[in-house]
């Protein structure tokens, strides 16, 4: 066997062409991910079908952000994936399968600008030429210099702008995805806001 089965390679390559990050919706008469889980363990592999179904969009477009690189973005979705096949089979169920994904994904996205982080400051400084000041900075996350700008800053500070602002979670969340606090994850994104305006600033 390769990395995942055929149909699960299906399943991957059908929704790899998804951009938008949003998180996925419930139907009341659809399993819990955890549920999903519990099935793949006991060897149904129509589950992780489903749960690749259900969260591969998400994964995807949050690399897409990251890298602005879909092909970037699609090896890291796939790795993503493969380390669930190998490992969903030893979950927990400790906490939510989102805390648990968006972990992988925020370590997954870390390795992936140090290991490019030559790459990421070139862009930087192409992106600072502009120099136009952005008072809606926060809002407008989507920018490609302001996620050159965020590959930029401290792994902490880094880590809770991606969570914060591309994934959308709380402060509670993002303290359960890193085991930081809430003030020291409020902390972290102020500071980070403080240093992103000051590099775009004209000032």
């Amino acid at each position: 066997m390769g990395l995942f089965d055929d149909k699960s390679l299906i399943f991957i390559k059908k929704f790899l062409t998804f951009q938008v990050f949003l998180r996925p919706t419930m139907q009341n008469n659809m399993p819990s991910d955890h549920e999903l889980i519990h099935k793949f363990q006991k060897g149904d592999q129509e589950a992780f079908d489903e749960i690749v179904r259900r969260h591969l969009p998400n994964v995807m477009g949050f690399f897409i952000n990251i890298t602005r690189d879909e092909m970037a973005a699609e090896d890291l979705a796939q790795d993503i994936f493969y380390k669930l096949y190998k490992h969903l089979k030893r979950f927990r169920f400790e906490s939510a399968f989102t805390t648990y994904l968006y972990r992988i994904n925020i370590n997954t996205a870390n390795s992936w600008i140090t290991r490019n982080k030559w790459r990421n400051l070139l862009h930087l400084d192409q992106a600072l030429d502009y120099g136009e000041k952005d008072n809606r900075l926060e809002h407008e996350w989507t920018k490609e210099e302001l996620w050159d700008a965020i590959k930029r800053l401290p792994r902490k500070q880094r880590t809770v702008v991606m969570m914060r602002v591309s994934q959308e979670l709380s402060y509670r969340e993002i303290s359960q995805v890193t085991g930081m606090s809430e003030g020291t994850a409020k902390v972290n994104f102020h500071h980070a806001l403080k240093t992103l305006k000051k590099w775009f600033s004209n000032d």
